[in-house]
């Protein structure tokens, strides 16, 4: 029998870590990212831009079309994918910045989400979905309206997901997590933003020089042993840092 998980931006930062970790316990893994990256033989690769929402669901469907419903134990989808986008005052933003923001961070896990539990339906296996969302979704930062707002409506998705999934027979179980401050590119760009637009700069500079950023392999392995014990339950909105 067969476990598999397929991850948005799997071949880089906390992506790269749960497909490393995931495949390190038996799972076949799937990346969809934006760039193929050679010599990842951890997973299988699928070339995807999220911003090119109209390309999602082909992607996904092509890649269910390699599955075998009746050997799957197990379909997990990890939507990590993501974007800071500009940071700066909502009107020093432009209307591309916004909308390119927005497609990536919360219309494209709407349509994986969307396409996942649609293409699913013929499995009866356990069937998972796993939001990594952000503390930003609940702590507004100046300069960051694109990200909160973003991850605002991606912890709303997951409950509206989760109780309707909680009627549907063999439903998809779907949570969302806070990995809290990792040490990715984001938190490189965070940064890096000059004080005049991110008043917040220097703390981000501070936990980094603190040494207070947890490792994606870390943060990965964390999620994978909550995930492995039955702790992700259904509409769980959850701040790894706090169990």
């Amino acid at each position: 029998m067969e476990k598999i998980v397929i991850i948005t931006g799997g071949n880089k930062g906390l992506g790269e870590g749960l497909s490393k970790v995931y495949h390190k316990n038996g799972y076949r893994v799937f990346s969809i990212s934006r760039s193929i990256k050679e010599k990842f033989y951890t997973a299988e690769q699928y070339s995807c831009d999220l911003s090119k929402t109209e390309t999602i669901a082909p992607t996904l469907t092509e890649l269910f079309s390699h599955l075998d419903t009746t050997i799957t134990k197990k379909i997990l989808l990890i939507n990590n994918a993501g974007d800071l986008g500009t940071v700066n005052t909502i009107e020093n933003l432009n209307p591309k910045d916004i909308s390119y923001t927005i497609r990536v961070n919360l219309i494209a896990p709407l349509i994986l989400n969307s396409t996942f539990i649609k293409l699913t339906q013929g499995f009866d296996c356990k069937k998972e979905i796993i939001n990594i969302s952000s503390g930003a979704a609940i702590n507004p930062y100046e300069s960051w309206s694109l990200y909160c707002a973003s991850k605002a409506g991606v912890d709303m998705m997951t409950k509206v997901i989760s109780k309707e999934q909680k009627h549907a027979e063999n439903g998809v179980k779907i949570v969302s997590i806070y990995p809290g401050i990792v040490d990715t590119d984001m938190q490189s760009k965070a940064r890096n933003t000059p004080k005049e637009n991110f008043k917040s700069v220097q703390r981000f500079i501070d936990f980094y020089k603190n040494g207070e950023l947890s490792s994606p392999k870390e943060v990965a392995k964390k999620i994978y042993k909550l995930d492995k014990k039955g702790k992700l339950t259904n509409g769980l909105i959850l701040d790894i840092r706090t169990v």
